[in-house]
């Protein structure tokens, strides 16, 4: 029974080891991800749409090793089946730190250098798609990491508005008198009793659909916090109204303490652990709810790639067929994210 307990917390442990491991992945998509990309997420090589992985050798035709990895140009052999050839007439050595495409390294310094790529990447040299390319010829890799950043910045913002407004809502409404309370209560009653994904869809439908990006994930963001207030303000009010009754909050009244002191130096404190727990748990949902809106089509548009847009393209059975694991790439990128807040969330015994 111990040695089996004991199993299953190490299991525990190293589960939330690699769930933090994946998180600080995400992350470093967010902060770097033009620089993690080998190329413009828009850019379109015509001559290799719905190209393959690109195959990433050690030994040329003739058997001879090379330590540093290479690819070879791939030709178009068959349109109409998508069937690629490789031309093993020139090798083409691949490297780390490689200049390629300009970008803005955290959106504020002009670069040209990439994690990694094709050296002496110019004319006629074959591009490196990890992932191969979509029907326009582009990199489905690049592609892929803009559309996570996209994400990863639009739902932790919208959670962390939705959970300011919700805490304050509740903080005012648990500690109120009768009146108040039941006045809040009731508009926050009133927003949780709507249909959450209509009202998100309603409310993006309402503005143009060319937005730009930045433009769209503000909007997105605002979205996302209107309709998201209203749960954290209802775990805040039935928590601050279970604290205010207790000993300490009695005395620290009894001494003469302001009632804003005793909200937000003594109540909020001891709340904070299950709305911390709660706030996590929102951000599986809302990014669910963006992929959904770009998959429907009222999110982010083309050519700037989100994990909907890219998850659209695998309703094409055609495609699909070919190559299931690349259409579905980013639905491996939404369900890696959501089971590692989960498994970090988790709290022992659940």
């Amino acid at each position: 029974m111990g040695i089996s307990r004991s199993r299953k917390d190490r299991w525990s442990v190293w589960a939330k080891r690699i769930a933090w491991a994946v998180l600080v992945v995400f992350a470093a998509i967010v902060l770097f991800a033009e620089f993690l990309a080998p190329y413009n997420e828009a850019s379109q090589v015509r001559s290799t749409p719905s190209a393959p992985i690109s195959s990433i050798r050690f030994r040329d035709e003739a058997g001879a090793f090379h330590l540093r990895p290479f690819i070879y140009t791939i030709e178009l052999t068959d349109a109409l089946n998508g069937v690629y050839a490789e031309d093993a007439s020139q090798s083409y050595p691949l490297g780390f730190f490689v200049e390629g495409e300009p970008y803005k390294l955290l959106g504020l310094f002009q670069s040209r250098t990439h994690l990694f790529g094709v050296i002496g990447d110019g004319a006629g040299a074959p591009r490196l798609h990890l992932l191969g390319t979509d029907p326009l010829g582009r990199d489905r890799f690049s592609r892929l990491l803009i559309a996570a950043k996209f994400s990863l910045i639009v739902t932790p913002l919208g959670a962390l508005l939705a959970f300011v407004i919700g805490v304050f809502v509740g903080l005012v409404s648990g500690y109120a008198g009768r009146t108040a309370d039941t006045v809040i209560m009731g508009v926050t009653d009133t927003v949780l009793a709507l249909p959450t994904l209509i009202l998100i869809l309603a409310a993006r439908a309402a503005f143009p659909l060319d937005l730009p990006p930045l433009r769209a994930a503000m909007l997105l963001v605002m979205i996302f916090a209107f309709t998201g207030w209203a749960e954290i303000a209802r775990l805040t009010r039935g928590l601050v109204r279970s604290i205010r009754e207790r000993e300490y909050i009695l005395a620290a009244r009894s001494i003469g303490l302001s009632e804003p002191r005793i909200l937000f130096r003594h109540i909020l404190p001891n709340a904070a652990g299950p709305l911390l727990t709660h706030a996590t748990i929102m951000l599986p949902y809302f990014l669910l709810s963006e992929v959904a809106l770009s998959f429907l089509g009222v999110g982010v548009q083309e050519p700037q790639p989100s994990l909907g847009n890219m998850l659209a393209a695998a309703s094409d059975i055609s495609q699909l067929q070919r190559a299931p694991l690349l259409l579905l790439s980013p639905a491996i990128v939404i369900f890696l994210y959501v089971i590692a807040v989960r498994v970090v969330t988790a709290r022992r015994g659940d």
